[in-house]
C-alpha cells in the first residue's frame, strides 16, 4: 500500500496559528494572573513552550511552564508493552485556585485528555483546566472537547495526523497521512 500524504499546515501556517492561539489563551484566562500551561510528552511540551514564549513577547509576562507524561495513566497501557517509555512529569506549583491549561498537538478519541486529567488530579485541584489543541480531528471516544483549537480537520479512520516540530523533527508540519504507518 502507498501512502499519500496532504499538508494541512506548513510551517508558516503553524506559526500564524500558534500566535492565535496564544492570544485566546490570555482573552479565556482574562490575563495571566494564575494561569499555568502544561503541554502532553511529546510534542505538545515543545507547542506549549512556544505559546509561553508568545505570550511573554505579547504580555511581558513569563507563564509558569509545566509538562505531563500520562503513559502510565492510559487506559491501553497493556497494548503498549512491557517496558513504555517514561517521559518526565514537571508541576512543581500548587495548583489550588491556579487556571491551567492543557496543551496537545492532536486531539481524537480524547483518551489522552482523560489520562493527563487524571494525572493532574495527583498533583491537586485547580480552580479550572482548559484544553488547547493544534488540531482537532474528531473521533471523539470520551465527551472531551478542547476550548482553543489551532485547526479542526476531517480525517477518515484510515488516514491519520502527523505534527511534526523543529525541536524534535527539524521542520514544524501538520499533515494527513493516508496509507500504512
Amino acid at each position: 500500500m502507498t501512502t499519500k500524504t496532504t499538508t494541512v499546515l506548513d510551517a508558516r501556517a503553524v506559526e500564524r496559528t500558534l500566535k492565535r492561539m496564544s492570544v485566546e489563551i490570555v482573552e479565556l484566562n482574562h490575563g495571566t494572573d494564575d494561569l499555568i500551561i502544561v503541554g502532553i510528552q511529546r510534542r505538545g511540551v515543545q507547542l506549549a513552550d512556544r505559546l509561553v514564549k508568545m505570550i511573554e513577547g505579547g504580555e511581558g509576562v513569563t507563564v509558569p511552564q509545566g509538562s505531563l507524561d500520562i503513559t502510565l495513566y492510559r487506559d491501553d497501557l497493556q497494548t503498549i508493552g512491557p517496558r513504555p517509555v517514561v517521559g518526565p512529569t514537571h508541576l512543581p506549583w500548587d495548583l489550588e485556585g491556579k487556571h491551567i491549561v492543557i496543551v496537545d498537538d492532536v486531539l481524537f478519541t480524547g483518551r489522552t485528555v482523560r489520562a493527563a486529567l487524571d494525572e493532574l488530579a495527583d498533583f491537586g485541584r485547580p480552580e479550572r483546566i482548559s484544553l488547547c489543541v493544534l488540531i482537532d480531528r474528531g473521533g471523539r471516544e470520551l465527551p472531551i472537547q478542547a476550548d482553543i483549537v489551532g485547526k479542526a480537520v476531517k480525517v477518515a479512520k484510515d488516514e491519520r495526523v502527523e505534527v511534526l516540530v523543529q525541536e524534535l523533527d527539524g521542520q514544524d508540519e501538520v499533515a494527513v497521512v493516508r496509507g500504512a504507518p
